[in-house]
């Protein structure tokens, strides 16, 4: 029997209070740059370095995620919040053990890598499985002078190297991360707040169906 090809598969965490036009644009950019099979939008229950204050429902910013997804390889998921985990480390290790099938890509913004050292065991993350920074407009040149890229800055690969090493398990080990820079796009989640604010009552009575794991997800409690 022929070997099981890995899905290679990017993730790209966040609120996502709401998902808007620029989480779709720099997903589909991240697959095709990066030849990935899928992208998952981890809808995060919760940040711990953002105020809860403003902060739509889980059912509802999962629900504008997946109407934002619809019609590509981009799969909106709660799993965070099934899975319990309240750190990216935590949950990054609960997805390699849960899919060993797949071969994970972390993709993130330009502005959270200016924030990286603030994580929990962010090195760690970086160890788990190869990082790529997608450019941000106004945030490109406060990543690379930020605490974090003292460190990181001696993983810098070309893209196309980054490729490869998603590829092959026995590099995941090794830290790797590549700066992928596209046209800029300055939708933000804050400016469309500001224009409507009752963007989440438009999803407040849904109970939307996580794309990864097929479950209802509903308000976690507490």
């Amino acid at each position: 029997m022929a070997a099981m090809h890995p899905v290679h598969t990017g993730l790209l965490g966040g609120s996502f209070n709401p998902a808007h036009g620029g989480h779709r644009r720099i997903s589909l950019f991240a697959m095709d740059a990066l030849h990935l099979d899928e992208v998952w939008w981890m809808v995060s229950p919760g940040n711990p370095l953002k105020a809860k204050a403003g902060m739509a429902p889980l059912p509802a910013r999962l629900a504008s995620a997946r109407d934002m997804a619809r019609g590509t390889r981009i799969r909106a998921t709660a799993i965070e919040a099934q899975m319990q985990t309240r750190y990216t480390v935590d949950t990054l290790r609960a997805l390699i053990r849960r899919y060993p099938g797949r071969r994970f890509v972390w993709l993130m913004g330009a502005d959270n890598l200016a924030q990286f050292h603030r994580w929990r065991d962010w090195r760690a993350i970086a160890r788990l499985l190869p990082i790529a920074v997608i450019a941000r407009p106004g945030y490109d040149a406060a990543a690379l002078r930020s605490p974090a890229m003292a460190w990181l800055r001696r993983y810098r690969v070309s893209p196309a190297r980054l490729r490869d090493k998603g590829r092959s398990q026995a590099s995941l080990q090794q830290p790797a991360w590549a700066f992928l820079r596209f046209d800029p796009d300055p939708r933000s989640a804050t400016a469309i707040r500001a224009k409507s604010p009752g963007w989440a009552t438009d999803h407040a009575s849904l109970r939307p169906r996580d794309g990864v794991t097929r479950r209802i997800i509903s308000q976690p409690k507490g």
